[in-house]
């Protein structure tokens, strides 16, 4: 249903720093041809389509984040999710939830939360057993 999204930073180099290794953990490409140095794109490996765009806003004002705003990315199993948050947290992201599951199926939605350097809140899940 959505084709993809988009988050802001105010800092591409840094952005750049933080996201690939963790998208190239996440089964993700960048997609060079997208790249400028107003941002950059990704998408996955597996289908081809675009997953994130993270780029200075189009506006030329500053990015900011929105109360509220949160973006879910999708992970092959649980062991990853794990990974990826931790990986996150080493690349100077701040922890807003630790990898477990939530809600009272213990095979149901398996989550762990993270805020990039830009302050954007992100969740990266599976549902469905390890």
């Amino acid at each position: 249903m959505i084709s993809y999204a988009m988050i802001g930073t105010n800092d591409v180099p840094r952005a750049e720093a933080f996201w690939l290794p963790l998208f190239e953990m996440l089964g993700g490409d960048e997609v060079v041809a997208w790249r400028s140095e107003d941002g950059f794109w990704f998408r996955r490996r597996d289908d081809g389509q675009t997953v994130l765009a993270v780029r200075r806003p189009f506006d030329g004002k500053p990015a900011s984040v929105g109360n509220g705003t949160m973006m879910g990315i999708k992970a092959a199993s649980r062991d990853m999710i794990d990974a990826v948050h931790a990986r996150a947290l080493a690349l100077g992201g701040s922890d807003e939830g630790p990898p477990g599951v939530r809600g009272d199926d213990p095979d149901g939605f398996y989550g762990a939360y993270f805020r990039d350097p830009d302050g954007n809140k992100i969740c990266v899940y599976r549902y469905g057993p390890r």
